[in-house]
Formats: C-alpha cells, structure tokens, sequence
C-alpha cells in the first residue's frame, strides 16, 4: 500500500512538472481521448518575438548574389522582391541596394522587376567580388547553385557582411568545413535558409525535450516526399544564352573543374551529381534541420544511405532515398526522400516514456503506456505564423540588428552537412559512414 502511494505522489509530482515546463510552450487540439486526459497551455516561445523596427532604425541595404531568372528556379529574385515587399508593409526597414549574377539577362530582368517594385535604381553587378567591395552593404543573400555556396559564402564572410546563405549550406563537407570555421573565426552573422527552423512546433518540441517531458529521445523519423510526372527541376532552357557574351560560364563552373557547355547542367544541376545532391541537400535539408534543432543529439556519428532511380531514370541525382542517422548519443534518425511517391513518413520524435507527433502545426505529447500513470497527453497549440520563409527573412535582418545567433546557424548547418555528405557518399559507395567530430574525419565503416 505504501509502495502504491509513493508512486501516485511521484506521479502526481512528475505531472506538475511536465504542465509547468509546457507552460512554456502551448495547447490544444487533441485527437482521440476524452478531454479530461488531456492538458492544453498557452505558447510561449523560448525565443523573443521579432518586432518591427521603430521609426528611428536605420534601412538595412542588402545585396544579393545570385537571381535566376524567368522559367525556373528564381531563388535569388524571389528573396529580393519579398524583402521589398516586408518593407512595404512596415515589418522590417530594408532595401535592395545590389544584385549580382552571372548572366545578363538575367540581371536585366531581376534590374527591371526590383525597380519597378522598390523604386529607383539598384546596383549590378556581374562579378560577385564587386558587390562585396560596396562599403554600405549590410547583409548579402547568396542564392547561386550548391557547388558555389562555400567559395561564395566564404568571401561574403572575409568581406564582413552579414550572410544569409541558401541551403544546402555547402554541396559537401569538405566545402563546409572552411565555411564553418571562418564563420566561427569571424563576428560575423551567418544564416542558412532553413526557414523550417521557425515554426514554432519545432520550437515547442525542443523546450518538451530539455524539460524530460518524453524521457531520453531515442528514435525519430521525418521526410520530403513529392510526386512529378516528368521528373523534377526541368527548368527552361533559354536558346539566348551565350556563353562569353551574356553569360559567364567559366565562372559559374568554378570551384569545380572547367567543363563543356550544357545548357541543360547550367539551369537544371540539381540533376546531376557533380553539381548538386539533389533530393538530400535541395528537399531532405528542410526537414532534417528542424528535427535536429528540436532533438539537440550532438554531431551525427554514423550515417547509412540507400537511394534508387523509379519514374525519372534520366536524372542523375536518385529520386527515392531513405538515410539512417545515429548521433553522439545514440539516438538514432530515419529520414526518407522522394520525387516519385508524395506519401512519407509520419514526423515522430519517441522517448523512452512519451512520443512527439509533429505532422500537423501543433505539438503532440502522448506517453508510452507503461508511463500513462506519470506523463499527461497533451497538445501545444502552436500560433500560425505565416510564411515561414518571410520570418526567416525577418529573423536575418533582426540578428543583423541586434547580433543575436540565427535559429538555423553554421553551427546547426555543418550538422547537418555531415548527414547531406556521408548520405550521398553512401549512396553512391554502397558502404556506411561514419564521422569523428573531434578531429572532423569521415571514414567507411
């Protein structure tokens, strides 16, 4: 009898504790149980929430490296018309004082679309080394191809301007390694854009984990699953180009090795191999960036990856993946890819006493039947923030305002690297992986 008191006084304590650290974090909209199993709490995020500017902040200028163009991916243009667009409806000061591309007509057209949206005349630039020399640039957005995001980064981070680098962060870990450190040598701001990082699930999800709520997290799953009749990243080749006349393409093959010209690995290299990792770091990063921001596991130990070629055989890059991941401490990480099937895995976070279920906005605790007694089901309602990108924008420019660490920071990218790497190494070697972080080594295992 006594021993059955002890437990309910425990249990009845742990249940305290559980709705006191979810305080910080939300409530409700459960599925199943009758509400009297079920606790809600209001959202309080472990973060400050950005505010506008007040009217005395100076306009942050940004510059942007690398636009894209008319029937594809215009990455570059899309960022420079939102920020404009932010400014316009009073959530942030800024401007785009500078654009830079490779390709004249597509600086033309990026030249002629900000204008008309911002006003007045932005600066360009086809030699990314000029706009970095522009002593008034506050931050500069790099949105070029995978294989140029390091060199690019780099040079962005010795010029001293605040980066926001498009993800992948880099296209392997031997690019991320230089790009890590010189960001940590640097006072410099440095983003990657994992927008994903901000939605406040993620959020509510790591603040339960630090407070016990689910006990040792031991295996997660989440996945990027889509479905394309024709394949993916056909993107439109323009016959105007011409390389030597409007189109730098020499340039756009460095760091790698001189190569012929192929319109096609021009617009569309997330096809192809060399040039990207197509499904891994284009689609798998968005997911797997959060997952591991929430889970805190330490650097990824040991990484095994398969992938396949289904519907688009003509791609190089695979088009069905699925990678397991262990960490430093054991917690190990399922992650799936497609470009053929849109159905993935359901987003899961187990802990040895309680389960995180994140694939709706919201942030469900349920325990493990053994542990009902001690850990209360609940759901932390989580506010809808919009577009998440656009916060992620936000986010940027309020670091480089106030120097705080970006959510999605180098330190979280070179994580994450290493799983884009040992899963593409993997993939294509057929062998396992395995990383020392210590002395930042991978071997075959």
């Amino acid at each position: 009898m006594a021993n059955k008191k002890t437990s309910a006084a425990n249990g009845a304590t742990r249940r305290s504790f559980l709705t006191t650290a979810a305080a910080g974090v939300g409530a409700s909209v459960l599925l199943g149980r009758p509400a009297m199993t079920r606790a809600t709490v209001p959202f309080q995020p472990d973060q400050p929430e950005i505010t506008p500017p007040g009217d005395d902040a100076k306009t942050l200028k940004i510059g942007v490296i690398g636009l894209g163009g008319p029937g594809g991916c215009a990455m570059g243009l899309n960022h420079c018309l939102s920020f404009i667009e932010l400014a316009k409806q009073g959530r942030e000061k800024c401007e785009i004082t500078a654009i830079c591309d490779l390709n004249d007509l597509f600086l033309e057209n990026g030249q002629k679309e900000i204008d008309a949206a911002q006003g007045g005349k932005v600066h360009t630039f086809r030699n990314h080394k000029e706009l970095l020399a522009l002593a008034d640039l506050d931050g500069v957005l790099v949105a070029v191809p995978e294989h140029a995001h390091a060199a690019i980064g780099i040079d962005t981070l010795e010029a001293r301007k605040d980066l926001y680098l498009e993800k992948p962060m880099t296209l392997n870990l031997e690019q991320a390694i230089p790009l890590y450190e010189t960001a940590n040598r640097l006072a410099v701001i440095a983003q990657v854009g994992t927008q994903m990082t901000r939605l406040p699930k993620y959020l509510a999800a790591r603040q339960l984990i630090k407070s016990g709520a689910i006990g040792t997290p031991t295996f997660s799953q989440t996945s990027y699953c889509r479905n394309s009749k024709n394949g993916e990243w056909h993107y439109t080749v323009d016959k105007r180009w011409k390389p030597g006349e409007n189109l730098d393409w020499e340039t756009w093959c460095e760091p790698l090795e001189p190569a012929a010209w192929d319109p096609k690995i021009y617009y569309q290299w997330r096809r192809y191999r060399k040039y990207s990792t197509g499904i891994i770091g284009d689609l798998l990063v968005h997911v797997m960036t959060p997952m591991m921001m929430a889970l805190d596991q330490g650097w990824p130990t040991r990484v095994v990856a398969t992938g396949a070629h289904h519907s688009d055989k003509a791609m190089e890059n695979h088009d069905n993946i699925n990678i397991a991941v262990q960490f430093e401490t054991g917690h190990q990480m399922m992650v799936a890819g497609s470009t053929c099937n849109e159905n993935g895995l359901e987003t899961l976070i187990r802990g040895t006493q309680g389960n995180l279920y994140l694939n709706s906005a919201h942030c469900v605790l349920r325990p493990e039947r053994i542990w009902a007694e001690d850990v209360e089901e609940q759901t932390i309602q989580c506010p809808d923030i919009g577009n998440d990108q656009d916060v992620h924008r936000l986010g940027w420019l309020h670091s480089i305002r106030t120097r705080e660490r970006p959510e999605s920071s180098v330190e979280l990218g070179m994580k994450v690297m290493v799983v884009v790497d040992l899963a593409t190494r993997s993939m294509w070697e057929g062998k396992a992986f395995s990383f020392d972080p210590l002395k930042m080594k991978v071997s075959a295992v």
